[in-house]
């Protein structure tokens, strides 16, 4: 008995390469003790995919005070490719499950606290007379977005996302159509960053432009808020030409911000079909499907708030959660970007975000020209 027992042992021992009736069930028991369910690893890499990105939040917040112009959207997406590159492809892998959604539901919240400081009654009054600039602008550089993008192979979600945030606010507007149109991360961190380099350029050479043109305080603000993208940017642009300057300048960009509703729902339409024929599908959806909630809601709380019904105290901790949540979701959009990607695209996007700027500030300059005051 003693020496079956002994020879059933040696059988099983797991000596080089285990051989003998047991081998396979000692190799199965072995692994199973010494390795960590695939369950437990995955969320594991899954709760430090978000803690890095609160990390990330955290940090792109305290260095967007010291670097305003840039601001924490820009530095939360780049910083966060870099740390995905720097993490490799097994990591970012293993993070991907829980970037989107609190990139989505981030950027979908944000949208709606947008709305804490807008007034339709200010728009429609200061704003009014810039109507058509702001209109014309807009339709040009969508415009040119299709056109000179598809003469320079630009994919279509990123030309979509650099035309919009050019056309219309920048950060904001690309937070806003990246819930509709679900483009890939690289292509969010390329625009953002196509559109952030020539913002910055606005901002330097808009003064000096003016100044030479000889602009009044009212034109000059009707050209920072058409071809300024991010509201500090904006102020920071007009404030330096003159206080009415400013004030005409930020209405005019909440102006243009109401933009993002018909841009919204035209690219949910675009998305609805391009879905029913990649299934096959020729039943249209309903309309009321095809608004995004997070539209619904921006309306509302920025008609709530043209009735002075939101308190300033509330408008301030609205106005600082949107910044917030879209410093987070961008952050969340950087840790899933693929650089490679982003170096395989070429130097196309970003000549196209070059003359989509250089078509709104010229627009703006041409339709006030033409308009008069």
């Amino acid at each position: 008995m003693a020496t079956t027992e002994l020879a059933v042992t040696r059988d099983c021992a797991p000596r080089g390469q285990a051989r003998g009736p047991c081998a396979r069930w000692w190799s199965v028991l072995t692994r199973k003790a010494t390795t960590t369910p695939p369950s437990q690893g995955r969320r594991r890499a899954q709760l430090t995919g978000l803690l890095t990105c609160i990390l990330l939040t955290a940090v792109a917040t305290l260095a967007g005070r010291f670097l305003p112009l840039i601001g924490p959207p820009v530095i939360a997406i780049l910083g966060g490719a870099l740390l995905a590159t720097a993490a490799g492809p097994r990591r970012r892998q293993a993070w991907a499950p829980v970037l989107p959604v609190a990139s989505r539901w981030g950027l979908q919240i944000a949208v709606v606290l947008l709305g804490v400081h807008l007034s339709l009654g200010e728009v429609a009054r200061t704003g009014g007379d810039a109507l058509p600039v702001t209109i014309g602008t807009l339709l040009l550089c969508l415009g040119a977005a299709v056109g000179l993008g598809r003469l320079l192979g630009v994919h279509r979600d990123l030309r979509t996302l650099i035309g919009v945030g050019t056309a219309v606010c920048g950060a904001s507007a690309i937070a806003a159509v990246t819930p509709v149109l679900r483009p890939a991360g690289s292509a969010v961190a390329y625009a953002l960053s196509t559109v952030f380099v020539f913002n910055i350029v606005a901002v330097i050479a808009f003064p000096p432009l003016g100044y030479a043109l000889g602009l009044s305080d009212a034109a000059f603000g009707v050209l920072a808020g058409t071809a300024v993208n991010d509201m500090s940017s904006v102020v920071a642009a007009a404030g330096s030409y003159s206080p009415e300057a400013a004030h005409t300048a930020v209405v005019v960009k909440l102006s243009r911000t109401l933009a993002i509703i018909p841009i919204c729902l035209v690219l949910a339409a675009l998305v609805a079909r391009r879905d029913r024929a990649g299934r096959g599908s020729d039943a249209p959806r309903p309309v009321w499907r095809l608004v995004p909630w997070f539209l619904v809601a921006f309306v509302v709380v920025a008609g709530l708030n043209s009735l002075s019904w939101i308190p300033s105290f509330i408008q301030g901790a609205a106005g600082g959660l949107s910044s917030l949540l879209i410093t987070a979701a961008l952050g969340a959009i950087g840790l899933a970007t693929d650089l490679p990607a982003l170096r395989r695209a070429g130097p196309a996007p970003l000549l196209l975000g070059g003359v989509l700027w250089l078509v709104v500030t010229g627009g703006s300059l041409g339709l006030q020209a033409l308009l008069g005051p």
